[in-house]
């Protein structure tokens, strides 16, 4: 059982580069296989093809290219966020989207969008990052009993703070009208308009992100038994906690700054990493890089051709996979409160 684990990160891998591939191709414009390969090929050989139309180049490599990659970087970030909230919070309930986090940074994206200020990348992602922080802080202060968090409480907070936060942006939108469609954009979530600007900027955040949270892995694992034996073990509990807030909101509101609101990948991905290969975050993490950015990415091609050539927003496509799990784990968390 144990040498058959060490095949799955190959064969994730390989499904993530096949469905990445599969979302190159899948589109309106039918461009087949063969052609798709040919013109990747062609990045590496430097030599286009010429029975290969220049819209054909374009489509693949500038439109639908940048897009998987926004996908699969929106899936690792989401994922790792997802297993460090649930850690640092010891609720398997705890996500980005659930707690309020992804609608607080897309309310700053809502002002940013009103005021202007998104044709500049900084705008929005400051914005994103003040308003999500903010909301973390919000959410941690209503949910904490003297040094600890009550896990019903702060489940309660994040679903009370996400109605807060979207009757603001629901009143911001109807005080400016103008600016509905693309307010809209990043309530429903979308990755339409993934560029490579946007790719590069937001690998960046999320790679450090993961990087830092891979560095604190070991403390998960600590605090997961509770605050008191983390402390007893070494681990700095409280700058443990301040250090994986502050990245996984920053992830988070760049995400949000290029993709909207993207929920529920943060709950699903780490349940089912941790129902195969347990409660080690040390495994978690990898696994959940990869299952993320698979999610992702299917997630994004159904959004592509469920009712082609409309496109659905991506969120919905998530919303609708993670809402499901959401209600099985509480129905646990329910019988585990009778037991």
């Amino acid at each position: 059982m144990k040498n058959s684990k060490l095949f799955i990160i190959p064969l994730l891998c390989v499904a993530v580069l096949f469905t990445m591939f599969a979302g190159c191709v899948v589109g309106t414009a039918d461009i087949s296989l063969a052609k798709a390969f040919r013109i990747f090929l062609s990045l590496i050989t430097g030599e286009k093809s010429p029975e290969i139309n220049e819209s054909s180049y374009y489509i693949i490599l500038h439109l639908r290219l940048p897009r998987v990659l926004l996908a699969a970087i929106t899936g690792a970030g989401l994922s790792v966020c997802g297993v460090a909230f649930q850690a640092i919070f010891r609720n398997p309930l705890s996500d980005p989207y659930v707690l309020g986090v992804s609608s607080g940074a897309s309310l700053g994206a809502t002002v940013a969008i009103i005021c202007g200020l998104d044709a500049a990348f900084w705008g929005v992602s400051i914005l994103s990052f003040v308003t999500a922080l903010l909301t973390v802080l919000l959410i941690i202060g209503i949910a904490s009993m003297g040094n600890r968090l009550h896990t019903t409480t702060l489940l309660l907070a994040g679903i009370s703070i996400n109605f807060l936060i979207a009757s603001l942006i629901s009143l911001l939108m109807l005080l400016n009208q103008q600016d509905m469609d693309r307010i809209i954009f990043w309530t429903m979530g979308s990755l339409s308009s993934a560029n490579y600007e946007n790719v590069i900027i937001s690998a960046f955040f999320v790679i450090i992100g993961i990087t830092v949270i891979s560095i604190y892995s070991r403390d998960l694992n600590a605090m997961l038994l509770g605050s008191q034996t983390a402390q007893n073990v070494g681990v700095n509990v409280e700058k443990t906690k301040k250090v994986i807030l502050l990245f996984s909101t920053l992830m988070i509101a760049v995400i949000v700054s290029f993709s909207g609101v993207i929920g529920f990948i943060g709950l699903v991905v780490p349940h089912i990493v941790r129902l195969a290969v347990g409660t080690d975050n040390r495994k978690i993490l990898p696994y959940s890089i990869l299952v993320g950015i698979l999610f992702m990415v299917v997630a994004d091609i159904i959004s592509r051709i469920a009712i082609s050539p409309t496109e659905l927003p991506v969120g919905s496509i998530t919303s609708l996979t993670g809402a499901p799990v959401f209600i099985y784990l509480l129905f646990n968390a329910k019988k585990k409160l009778r037991g």
